[in-house]
């Protein structure tokens, strides 16, 4: 596996800031797809809309990986996840327990 892609920073924060009681989630996010990785959302699995793309003026090649941070301050573990690619394509994934998740993958 490739190392992380130097254009973008090693750790994405979702938020800043995190009260005491909630706990940081990190995962690494593998690009294993034919295209780049342009846009990538995470959101609590109780929310109606998606959070802010984490790639914004950013993307994850094929073949590389990043780790992810997210430290939004939420008390919960389930999330849901939506990557778009270059060639056009989405995929999302629902309800994933990203407090026991090591990594995330995406493929064709």
């Amino acid at each position: 596996m490739k190392k992380l892609l130097p254009s973008l920073s090693a750790i994405m924060l979702l938020a800043s800031q995190a009260p005491a009681f909630a706990e940081d989630l990190d995962f690494l996010l593998i690009n294993e797809s034919s295209a780049d990785l342009v846009e990538f959302n995470v959101s609590p699995a109780s929310s109606e809309t998606w959070e802010d793309n984490l790639l914004a003026g950013g993307y994850l090649a094929p073949d590389y990986e990043i780790e992810v941070l997210i430290a939004d301050g939420a008390t919960t573990c389930i999330y849901d996840i939506r990557g778009a690619f270059s060639d056009g394509s989405e995929a999302e994934d629902y309800g994933l327990d990203l407090c026991d998740l090591g990594e995330y993958t995406f493929t064709d």
